[in-house]
């Protein structure tokens, strides 16, 4: 008697599936594939979520923490939202450039309210990723073959830098003090030149907090424009530092200095839109031919990527915006936000010295994160003993720092370092 399974099949005979066999006889594309290494933050979260000790502290995702631990929405941003539900009539496509109401609006906020308009045009993009990505890809269009960054800096920088195809030229960006290593950037721009590139955290530096000081800023400006080298500006936490104005200090110094550069934006922290991927991508040149071909091949790029950015966000960025009301609303949220970084940094600073770490610099240091200096074997100690959870590279998230877990988490850091 047949059964129903491959042609010819008995009952009791093994079943053998015609496409194993024919494995055995080609090259299967996708078993070419490489291994790629786990990602270690996406790791350190799931041993984070397992542990069961009522105590542990998680020093290691990079978001924003109220001093209850919450992850809030913003007020203005819940507003922004509840006027979309009521108003917005349709969900149909805006096109690879997205919400360009959002884009505008934005503009004196990132170059100043008397920037020359003229000179800057730009495009909606998924997040400050998309926006580094648009960045990258343009300069590589453009000619360019190096990209110069100091080193460390934010893991995706390196990444997106690879996957364009340009080489990446490091140089130090941190001295051992916990200061910018402003001489090594000197030296590094010095060997740079006409098709070459520059990635600049506009401020509150990722990983290391280590900003430039503005007259460093004031420096670098004229030597970018010396040596003719495009700069690419990633301004990822405008208003966690010393506040809005301040913060664009450097972005606006390089962008009085130099004929051209681009510009990558994220309001994923500063607006709190984590998870709806709010960025955007800037052109600044003084050629409007250039100004116009520049942003044709961000779209294209755009369009070969994402297709078209989503709207959600950056439609609710649009209207706090619109609003002033909403806009003070805003910026008073986001001035708590600050404050409570800076009160975290304040405390940690008054330790001076935590066994053999060194915690002073973290006071002068800007925005969510500090690196300390600290061994793997250290790390490891901090998290299997004393239940605290940060990055393999001494990263910790200011943030998850609370008036309940700061002393223990310094009796901790002394234990492992003593």
């Amino acid at each position: 008697m047949a059964c129903t399974g491959y042609p010819g099949e008995a009952w009791g005979r093994r079943r053998v599936n015609p496409i194993n066999q024919s494995r055995k006889r080609m090259n299967l594309m996708l078993e070419a594939l490489a291994a790629q290494p786990a990602d270690a933050l996406l790791g350190l979260i799931k041993l984070y979520n397992a542990d069961p000790r009522a105590d542990k502290i998680d020093l290691g995702v990079g978001v924003y923490r109220t001093a209850s631990g919450a992850t809030p929405v913003f007020a203005a941003i819940k507003s922004a939202e509840a006027r979309l539900l009521e108003t917005q009539d349709s969900k149909s496509y805006l096109g690879p450039d997205g919400d360009m109401g959002f884009v505008t609006a934005l503009i004196p906020y990132v170059f100043g309210a008397e920037f020359d308009r003229a000179r800057v045009d730009g495009m909606q993009a998924p997040g400050g990723t998309g926006a580094v990505r648009l960045a990258v890809e343009v300069a590589a269009r453009a000619g360019v073959k190096r990209v110069f960054m100091g080193t460390p800096s934010w893991p995706n920088h390196a990444q997106i830098i690879a996957a364009s195809g340009l080489e990446l030229v490091p140089f130090a960006h941190v001295t051992p003090e916990g200061t910018a290593d402003f001489a090594a950037l000197v030296a590094a721009l010095n060997t740079a030149g006409p098709g070459d590139a520059v990635l600049l955290h506009g401020c509150c530096h990722n990983p290391s907090g280590v900003d430039y000081t503005g007259q460093q800023w004031d420096a670098i400006a004229p030597l970018l424009a010396q040596r003719k080298v495009l700069p690419l500006l990633d301004l990822a936490y405008q208003g966690l530092g010393e506040g809005m104005e301040a913060d664009a200090y450097g972005l606006r110094t390089v962008l009085a200095a130099v004929p051209e550069a681009l510009v990558a934006y994220s309001c994923d922290k500063n607006f709190g839109l984590y998870r709806d991927r709010v960025g955007a991508f800037y052109a600044v040149t003084g050629d409007a031919g250039a100004l116009t071909r520049a942003m044709a091949n961000g779209a294209a790029i755009a369009r070969a990527s994402w297709s078209m950015p989503p709207d959600h966000g950056a439609a609710a960025v649009r209207l706090v915006l619109e609003d002033a009301a909403l806009t003070a609303q805003w910026l008073n949220e986001l001035d708590d936000m600050r404050a409570r970084i800076r009160e975290v940094r304040d405390r940690l600073a008054a330790a001076q010295r935590v066994g053999s770490v060194p915690m002073a610099p973290v006071g002068n240091q800007n925005g969510l994160f500090s690196i300390l200096p600290l061994s793997p074997a250290q790390i490891l100690a901090l998290r299997e003993d004393h239940g605290v959870y940060m990055a393999g590279s001494g990263r910790i998230n200011i943030a998850g720092l609370t008036g309940d877990n700061i002393e223990p988490f310094l009796t901790a850091l002394r234990a492992v370092t003593a």
